[in-house]
């Protein structure tokens, strides 16, 4: 599955229009990889996301094409969920 698509589905990112244009900065990575639009996600996949202050760290449980809000919470895990700083980014 697409990872814009899969950013919409699990609704981790509420429109797949705004979560390709996250993924055309580069924020965001697959494995370690910077992710775009097109990239594939797969099971057991992670990755990480910057959203605002946040960074997370999101392990992949399961990839649906369509999910309701409870089926949505458990395609993925969040492993991390780190909070920058403002300073912090600055220096960064």
């Amino acid at each position: 599955m697409r990872i814009d698509k899969y950013l919409k589905v699990t609704r981790l990112i509420k429109r797949r229009a705004a979560a390709k244009e996250l993924l055309d900065r580069g924020i965001f990575l697959i494995n370690g990889k910077v992710a775009k639009p097109s990239s594939e996600v797969k099971q057991n996949d992670m990755l990480t996301l910057s959203l605002g202050r946040h960074q997370l760290l999101v392990k992949v449980l399961n990839c649906l094409e369509h999910a309701n809000k409870e089926q949505a919470n458990k395609m993925y895990e969040i492993i991390e969920d780190n909070i920058i700083n403002e300073i912090e980014s600055k220096i960064e």
